[in-house]
């Protein structure tokens, strides 16, 4: 790619000049960690089970493989195909969360996921990145359109009424977890699209009942923030032998296949992978891995200050909301700092459906980041010279 010269007008070229590559490059450096890791985690969980050794290796190289794939040709989209995709997805990701409730895989007493051949997927995953792209249109929609007289089109009200769905399918469930994230992820696209602060203010208070709703409702939900407020009410298994590797890695980490603590953990290829980094390469590692977290949903925050675009910045917004919002939840509750909660970290954690999601999400906010080149004869002719791409990389600068 670094060999693309300034005025190839090819369609990589164009999309190598625009896309952020920063952002790109933080993607892979992710992916590239999620084969490391997946190699020091994963064998001793396959033996744990009865399984190969290799079987999770070998399932997670090709699911990061297509999620690399995915991130690249999404990445590629225009903005109105990336409604379109957000639409139909977000169409399909709706009715298979349904099918879950008639024909899924039951684990641990929630339905979430359906079998298919060599994996089983979980619907719910796809619903957080269309649902966000999707809102993000109906809200700029909203803005835009009238529908007749002043009359606006009601973008806000479908936005919640397709909220109000999902709710229900992933309480019935249930998926508490994933209801929280998409619930956060939804309240921070209407506060950015300018939900007046008193309702902010209600928006705060309904959540938090909410969240005291479930506590009440749902026997697992009570149970993991008893566990995490009580340390001697229930099984503290995972959380004590995850901060026991993190404890044993130190500054600099036991090396590469010398950690001995992952080898005791249920999920060190899952849920508690983070602990996997921690003890084979320190807290340093730990510290990079969250850098690259960070400057992922800061970048894309800071590009959202320059744009103009309702669309975008609302719909963007709440991509890396949720993008940032799972890998807090992940190491948070991995480190004990809140309760625990069955969420990978993206792109790192073993699973197909959320390995493609993200891919999804990342593919999407670089497609909506990426700068918009106009495609009229007078730029392509001056673009032919080299001038045009100078001017518009200068006045982008």
């Amino acid at each position: 790619m670094a060999g693309l010269s300034r005025v190839d007008t090819s369609r990589i070229g164009r999309w190598w000049r625009n896309v952020d590559r920063v952002t790109l490059c933080c993607v892979g450096v992710l992916i590239a960690f999620g084969y490391v890791l997946m190699l020091a985690a994963s064998p001793a969980v396959a033996v744990r089970i009865g399984a190969s050794r290799e079987m999770f290796i070998l399932k997670q190289v090709i699911f990061l493989l297509l999620a690399g794939g995915v991130v690249l040709l999404v990445s590629g989209l225009s903005r109105e195909a990336v409604k379109r995709l957000a639409l139909i997805g977000g169409v399909i990701a709706l009715v298979a969360t349904f099918m879950t409730l008639v024909h899924g895989v039951e684990i641990k007493g929630a339905r979430r996921w359906i079998a298919l051949p060599m994996m089983s997927v979980q619907p719910s995953e796809f619903l957080k990145p269309f649902f966000a792209v999707v809102t993000g249109w109906l809200l700029a929609e909203q803005r835009r359109r009238v529908i007749f007289g002043s009359v606006r089109f009601p973008g806000m009200l479908i936005a919640f009424g397709c909220f109000g769905l999902i709710l229900l399918l992933l309480k019935s469930q249930p998926d508490i977890g994933m209801l929280s994230v998409i619930t956060m992820v939804f309240f921070i696209q209407l506060f950015v699209n300018g939900l007046p602060i008193i309702f902010v203010g209600a928006g705060v208070g309904a959540m938090i009942a909410a969240f005291a709703g479930a506590y009440v409702a749902f026997p697992h939900v009570r149970s993991r923030v008893e566990r995490f407020l009580h340390p001697n009410v229930g099984d503290h298994y995972q959380i004590d032998t995850a901060l026991r590797a993190f404890g044993n890695g130190g500054m600099m980490g036991r090396g590469p296949g010398e950690g001995r603590v992952k080898d005791l953990l249920p999920d060190a290829h899952a849920d508690f992978v983070f602990a996997v980094a921690g003890e084979e390469y320190g807290l340093f590692i730990c510290l990079f891995i969250i850098l690259i977290f960070t400057v992922i949903v800061v970048r894309t925050l800071l590009k959202l200050m320059r744009e103009s675009d309702p669309f975008v910045i609302t719909a963007a917004s709440g991509l890396v909301a949720g993008f940032g919002l799972q890998a807090f939840i992940n190491m948070g509750s991995t480190l004990h700092l809140i309760p625990t909660k069955g969420m990978t970290l993206p792109l790192i954690s073993y699973g197909g459906s959320s390995a493609i999601s993200i891919a999804l999400t990342l593919g999407m906010v670089l497609a909506l980041t990426r700068h918009q080149v106009s495609a009229s004869p007078i730029s392509s002719h001056y673009a032919g010279q080299g001038h045009w791409t100078s001017l518009r990389e200068g006045s982008n600068s």
